[in-house]
């Protein structure tokens, strides 16, 4: 309890204290930095995922990429990072010591196998180390041999195969992770619960390229003169997080919990994925950013929200927002509105003119004078793109408009071509 609300979750039928889980990345590497987490304040985590001593792993250097956006820093993190480069028995003794020495939180191993025996062996290893529940990665996209990480994921009958190999060697909970990196997230979760799954995680990062050096124009990150398509994450891709999640959540014949991931930072980025559907959420990029002590304010904010709410329970929010989640077919169109401009708080920019000009409905005209926007209302758009480029906030608003109200048809100028 926190505040006088209750954060437990029940996911695969194990009691979480709260919601909030390290994921599967250098940020859950060793029994060192999941025991520190833990005292912070995170509820279980996805450990990094294992694999056997079969094929050794050494990462790139520079293995990470940072995206900024204007003055914000970390925007979207580039990295080709892959499983853990640790030995599986160094592993192995780090899960043991985390049962032994936090044993109310959760601890969830993430395992990746390069064969049908590979993927057997790791979850027996995890399940006698005290794992309480396997995290099936077909979801990484650096991996560059066939039959391993997003290439599974990309094959449904693969993730089925593996996810039964598995599910025939151990009785814990198993959670199938999915790669965003495609066009319908909903069939493997499928095949993944046919073979055997007991819940879904999603989102691994998007395969992406965020930028370029326009004087060496080796791709980042470089690596000794060499770039690659790799995983992308940080708050950029929450939207497509949220998407998938929801997608999801919303399919009947699926019906496993989901331990939701992508973009994470602050209360309110966990407060949506519940909304939509997830049960747990997990952190990366924002702890990379912040470091682990960003739970302590996710924590408090989801709690006062609660109490501001009245809700005494935070499984009681998961999926609330679902039911409002349609088709747009389903929009009442027959309502419609126009931007609204408080004058008093402007200060003259002129941005608004501009985009309404050249990216909207024309509805602004320019007080030069006053330095002003002077609005058409019959020719509004709605699009509202002059709020989201105006550095003031308040100074415009959505206003919705009587039902008599008509919108100025658009005039035509290519008949006189």
């Amino acid at each position: 309890m926190s505040d006088g609300v209750d954060l437990s979750v029940e996911f695969c039928g194990l009691r979480f204290k709260n919601p909030f889980m390290l994921s599967s990345s250098p940020v859950a590497n060793s029994a060192e930095m999941v025991g520190r987490a833990f005292d912070a304040g995170w509820g279980g985590v996805a450990y990094k995922s294992v694999v056997t001593d079969n094929i050794p792993i050494i990462h790139p250097s520079p293995r990470m990429k940072e995206y900024d956006y204007g003055e914000k820093k970390l925007v979207g993190l580039q990295n080709v990072e892959q499983t853990s480069d640790r030995g599986l028995e160094a592993n192995m003794k780090d899960i043991r010591y985390l049962k032994k020495h936090w044993p109310d939180h959760i601890i969830l191993v993430s395992i990746m196998g390069f064969s049908n025996q590979e993927w057997a062996d790791l979850a027996i290893a995890c399940t006698d180390a005290g794992a309480d529940m396997l995290e099936l990665n077909f979801s990484c996209p650096h991996m560059t041999v066939e039959g391993s990480g997003a290439k599974v994921g990309q094959v449904q009958e693969l993730v089925q195969k593996f996810t039964e190999t598995v599910n025939d060697v151990t009785e814990i909970p198993l959670v199938a992770k999915m790669t965003p990196n495609i066009t319908d997230i909903n069939i493997p979760a499928l095949y993944a619960k046919k073979g055997g799954a007991d819940a879904i995680s999603a989102i691994n990062t998007v395969m992406a390229l965020p930028g370029v050096n326009i004087d060496t124009w080796v791709p980042d990150p470089d690596v000794f003169g060499k770039g690659s398509l790799s995983g992308y994450s940080g708050p950029a891709v929450k939207p497509i997080g949220l998407r998938f999640i929801a997608e999801m959540a919303l399919n009947k014949d699926l019906g496993l919990p989901i331990s939701g991931m992508g973009g994470i930072e602050t209360w309110i980025d966990v407060l949506e994925y519940l909304l939509v559907g997830a049960t747990t959420v997990q952190v990366t990029t924002g702890i990379i950013h912040y470091g682990y002590r960003i739970v302590e304010d996710m924590e408090e904010g989801l709690s006062d929200y609660m109490v501001s709410k009245d809700i005494s329970r935070v499984s009681d929010l998961i999926g609330k927002a679902l039911p409002n989640l349609h088709e747009t077919d389903k929009f009442d169109l027959s309502r419609q509105g126009i931007a609204e401009y408080d004058l008093e708080k402007c200060i003259g920019c002129g941005q608004c003119y501009i985009v309404c000009t050249d990216a909207g409905g024309q509805a602004l005209e320019w007080d030069e004078v006053k330095r002003r926007p002077k609005p058409i209302e019959d020719k509004c758009l709605s699009c509202m793109v002059c709020k989201f480029v105006c550095p003031v906030d308040g100074l415009i608003s959505f206003k919705e408009m009587p039902s008599s109200w008509k919108r100025r048809e658009t005039v035509t100028l290519g008949d006189d071509i």
